[in-house]
């Protein structure tokens, strides 16, 4: 640094004791973004590993209900808050400091504070996997994220269906804008199997896996649309807790998996790049 002051712009700064920060988003709303971050979140913690939660969702930050906790974090003597924690995975969410229906109405420099803050001033301790549930969408978020912390990759979710796919597109263009490796692509909301064993194809089952095709990127698995995991979210017991033998969760364990090892490959290339230079 040298005689460059205090002022200088920093650039993202790694996390200390944190393995790896995986951002998850799309393109759209309501294709069940959060609900992915959540029960893959719990998956890699019953598959063993140290995980935390950032829910950056300030629109509709979900992530409290589905956890089934919504009390304020505490904050300790050096100003850092305490993340809570369920069924093994610490989350803190926008949710938490703004209680309630109030919605969160801010700026561009509010939202990079508190971005800041959810990443260096919370208590994370020791973590291989930080998940960060963006809202959706391209914006502000990605971007005070990616200055504030390298990210080892983005996961993005969509349905099969040619709008959700058409956004899903621009999420994919806007990490490759900002240097963030894409993981992966999840198909939510798959196929809806009925009691009879009938399968209805609802938002188009397959179009993520050919837009992943398409752009050369990992297909990570697809989740059916089951109401068991709609309503595990609402009541606050994510499916994923059923573990890796519930037919249910399932899914969730296969993304995990695709995960981690997409995480690995990711790193070893950054490894090996640093040697090579």
């Amino acid at each position: 640094m040298g005689h460059m002051g205090q002022g200088a712009p920093q650039g993202p700064q790694a996390l200390p004791g944190i393995g790896a920060v995986v951002a998850v988003g799309s393109g759209k709303g309501g294709v069940g973004k959060t609900t992915v971050s959540v029960n893959l979140a719990i998956a890699l913690a019953k598959l063993g590993k140290r995980v935390g939660l950032i829910d950056a969702d300030i629109y509709g930050p979900n992530v409290p209900t589905m956890m089934g906790q919504t009390r304020q974090p505490s904050v300790t003597e050096d100003s850092m808050m305490e993340p809570l924690e369920s069924f093994g995975v610490k989350f803190i969410s926008v949710g938490l400091i703004s209680p309630g229906d109030k919605p969160l109405v801010m700026r561009g420099p509010m939202l990079h504070q508190i971005i800041r803050q959810f990443l260096q001033q919370v208590k994370w301790g020791e973590l291989d996997y930080l998940i960060v549930d963006l809202p959706p969408g391209t914006g502000d978020v990605v971007i005070s994220l990616v200055q504030t912390v390298p990210l080892t990759g983005a996961v993005v979710v969509s349905t099969g269906s040619g709008v959700a796919l058409q956004d899903a597109r621009k999420a994919l263009e806007m990490f490759h804008q900002v240097n963030v490796e894409v993981l992966g692509l999840v198909e939510n909301m798959s196929q809806m199997r009925l009691p009879n064993g009938e399968v209805i194809d609802v938002f188009g089952a397959g179009g993520t896996a050919s837009t992943a095709r398409q752009y050369n990127l990992p297909f990570l698995g697809s989740v059916d649309l089951d109401p068991a995991i709609r309503a595990g979210g609402d009541r606050g017991l994510p499916v994923s807790l059923g573990g890796e033998d519930d037919a249910k969760a399932k899914a969730y364990f296969d993304i995990a998996r695709e995960v981690m090892e997409r995480v690995e490959e990711v790193q070893e290339d950054a490894e090996n790049v640093l040697e090579i230079n």
